[in-house]
């Protein structure tokens, strides 16, 4: 076999190597990605929150339950475990006595949803006014990549308020966390209507 007929046969295996690297099919690296989460129907049972201070009645979701139920005759802490939503709600409890200490509480509430300034894109309110029932309070609903997307106070004006906030068990990626989100605000609203004072 002469020079020019090795140097064929090298450039035309050269040319095959060529071809047959670009049909290979490289791994692509995909992106990081939240799994779709598949919650039951929302459904709900009374629940009477007893604490050394007051009483309350909520109607909660069926997948949530008391962790921690603390106080004494002034303050109070509950802490309620949400289930497969992975994540829990806080709920301070305070007794006053006075309209200046009234206006403390709700200065300090309103002090904290502003911490999340920085991070939210933007903060929603809805006031809560049921003079029937002696409920008065303010729903936030916090956008955006925050450590909270949702707290809330509401008192009887005389004697008694309760700050709650929500907080999930992982890093705060808003659009990845809107299925939760939004069935999450679904249960806190029927929460908020059905919040009445018990003696």
């Amino acid at each position: 076999m002469g020079k020019s007929a090795r140097a064929v046969i090298r450039m035309l295996l050269l040319f095959f190597f060529i071809l047959e690297s670009c049909n290979e099919k490289k791994p692509v690296p995909k992106p990081y990605c939240y799994l779709r989460t598949d919650f039951p129907q929302h459904s709900y049972n009374k629940f009477i929150a007893r604490n050394p201070m007051f009483k309350y009645e909520i109607d909660l979701s069926n997948l949530y339950s008391l962790r921690q139920n603390l106080g004494d005759s002034r303050y109070g802490f509950q802490e309620f475990d949400l289930g497969p939503l992975n994540g829990t709600m806080l709920i301070y409890l305070k007794k006053f006595n006075t309209k200046d200490s009234l206006s403390i509480l709700i200065n300090t509430a309103n002090d904290l949803v502003d911490e999340h300034k920085i991070k939210a894109d933007r903060i929603d309110f809805n006031q809560i006014i049921a003079p029937e029932k002696k409920v008065f309070g303010t729903f936030f609903t916090l956008k955006g990549n925050v450590a909270t997307n949702y707290q809330f106070y509401l008192t009887d004006s005389t004697s008694r308020f309760i700050r709650g906030e929500i907080l999930l068990n992982c890093r705060p990626n808003y659009d990845s966390l809107r299925p939760t989100l939004d069935y999450l605000k679904i249960d806190l609203d029927r929460m908020m209507q059905s919040f009445q004072w018990k003696k």
